[in-house]
C-alpha cells in the first residue's frame, strides 16, 4: 500500500475537452480583431501551425510562454495592417484578454467537481499544466493548494521542473508519495513515471497505450476516479 500524500492534476483534456474551446476562442478573437483593424490574412490551419513553429525557432522561450507566443502572432499580423505601432500594443493586449477569457469558457467533465472536492478532504491537491488556464478562476480552485504552469517553471512537461516545483512547499513529501493524474501519455504519464511518481491515466477517448513503459492504472469517467484511488492507495 503506497502512502500518497499529494495528488497533482493536468487540466486541458483531463478536466475538460479543450479542442472546441480553443477553436472557438481563436475564431472569435480573430473576428474581434478584424472588426478593429480590417481584414487580416490568417491563412489555413496548417499555415498557422507552421507560423507558430517558425516563431518558436526564432525564440525558444515561446515554446513554454504560450501567452507571449499568442501576443507575438497578433503583433506580426497587425504589423501588416496597422501603421500606428503604439496603437498595436493596446490592440494586442485587448485581443489577448479577449482570447484568454474565452479560453476559460470550458465545460468540466461530469464528476470532476465532486471527485476533487472529495479528494481534497484527504490529500493535498495541485495542478501541473503546460497550458495557460487558471484553475483559480473557477469555483473548483478552492480545493487546490497550488497551480504550476509552464511559464512558472520555464519548461514543459514531461521535463522534471513542474514536478520538482510541486514539492517546494512540502518538505515531508517525496516523489513516490505523489499521484499524478492526466490524459497525455508522454507529458503526464511518462514524465511522472520516470521520476518515480505514481500515475493514473485519464483515457476517456479509449485510445490504445503507445509507450514502452507498462500501461498505468486508468479510468475513463470521473465518477470512477475516487473509488479507483481508494482501492489502489488506501
Amino acid at each position: 500500500m503506497k502512502n500518497i500524500k499529494l495528488i497533482t492534476f493536468d487540466l486541458d483534456d483531463t478536466f475538460w475537452d479543450i479542442g472546441p474551446v480553443i477553436i472557438k476562442a481563436e475564431l472569435e478573437t480573430r473576428e474581434w480583431l478584424q472588426e478593429k483593424v480590417g481584414d487580416i490574412q490568417w491563412g489555413s490551419l496548417s499555415d498557422f501551425l507552421n507560423y507558430r513553429k517558425e516563431l518558436i525557432k526564432e525564440n525558444n522561450s515561446l515554446e513554454w510562454d504560450i501567452s507571449l507566443l499568442r501576443k507575438e502572432i497578433y503583433r506580426r499580423k497587425l504589423d501588416e495592417v496597422v501603421m500606428d505601432k503604439i496603437k498595436i500594443d493596446s490592440i494586442i493586449n485587448e485581443a489577448y484578454q479577449n482570447f484568454i477569457d474565452k479560453r476559460h469558457e470550458v465545460t468540466f467533465y461530469e464528476g470532476v467537481f465532486d471527485a476533487i472536492k472529495h479528494l481534497s478532504k484527504k490529500y493535498h491537491l495541485g495542478v501541473l499544466t503546460n497550458g495557460n488556464a487558471d484553475i483559480f478562476r473557477f469555483d473548483i480552485g478552492k480545493f487546490f493548494d497550488f497551480s504550476i504552469s509552464s511559464l512558472d517553471v520555464k519548461s514543459n512537461k514531461p521535463a522534471e521542473p513542474h514536478f520538482k516545483k510541486a514539492l517546494e512547499n512540502y518538505k515531508n513529501i517525496s516523489y513516490n508519495q505523489i499521484l499524478h493524474v492526466g490524459d497525455h501519455q508522454m507529458n503526464d504519464i511518462y514524465g511522472a513515471h520516470i521520476l518515480g511518481i505514481n500515475t493514473l491515466w485519464f483515457n476517456n477517448k479509449n485510445v490504445g497505450w503507445n509507450l514502452e513503459i507498462a500501461e498505468p492504472n486508468k479510468f475513463n469517467n470521473w465518477k470512477e476516479c475516487v473509488s479507483l484511488i481508494e482501492d489502489i492507495y488506501e
